[in-house]
């Protein structure tokens, strides 16, 4: 059989399986972002986030999470993926959002799988800055506060606050120790080529008309009373 035909089929064959991923990627990507619109919703909307909803405007970005899982048995951990916008202050806009996944590992006894939406307020440069590159420990490159229903000291003072949705065991939950790091294929898929944080949050060079609407509900959400 001729070399370049068996040349030309492993070609063709390679482009339709990177085809799949990234359509796969893309398919992924866009179920992330409606899914975190509606945690952004559900914020919104929930009477004992008063605190959030007023000092929101202040956020120099926010990372939205709209499932992490928990669970395990001995050897447990929970992780999730969700979409970080950044916050141009001066001019009053939100950035297109980079997707990131969150994961911590524990140890002890748990059984069992708990479910929450999680949003974290970036409230610092310094907390920004650090998710600009490709992994980041919360409470080492960036302190993380859990997010007060009125103003505490530490949460005054820390670069992230968390807020999470979450019944039972996972209700007084804390992402300090976990890695936060980029999702390359995501970011990949849903801009079209590779990107870097710094082209999607700092110099803004892509764009995907698809997020305009959360976008959209975080500029509403900004400017709520």
């Amino acid at each position: 059989m001729n070399k370049l035909f068996l040349i030309s089929c492993f070609l063709m064959l390679f482009n339709s399986i990177t085809f799949a991923d990234i359509n796969k990627d893309q398919q992924t990507a866009i179920k992330i972002i409606n899914e975190s619109q509606t945690t952004l919703k559900n914020f919104n909307n929930d009477p004992e986030l008063k605190w959030f909803r007023n000092h929101f405007s202040r956020a120099k970005g926010i990372l939205v999470i709209p499932t992490l899982l928990k669970g395990g048995f001995i050897f447990g951990g929970s992780g999730g993926t969700g979409v970080l916008f950044h916050h141009d202050m001066e001019n009053n806009q939100w950035s297109y959002p980079g997707f990131y996944t969150i994961g911590s590992l524990s140890v002890g006894f748990q059984i069992g799988l708990e479910v929450a939406e999680v949003v974290l307020l970036i409230m610092t440069d310094r907390g920004m800055d650090a998710l600009l590159s490709s992994k980041v420990q919360l409470g080492s490159d960036a302190s993380i506060a859990l997010g007060p229903v009125g103003i505490g000291a530490q949460a005054a003072t820390s670069d992230v606050l968390q807020y999470s949705r979450a019944k039972g065991a996972f209700a007084g939950l804390t992402l300090e120790g976990s890695i936060v790091s980029i999702r390359e294929s995501l970011n990949e898929a849903y801009y079209g080529r590779p990107v870097r944080p710094v082209e999607i949050f700092i110099t803004r060079e892509v764009n995907n008309s698809q997020a305009d609407s959360i976008r959209y509900a975080l500029e509403t959400l900004e400017k709520a009373p």
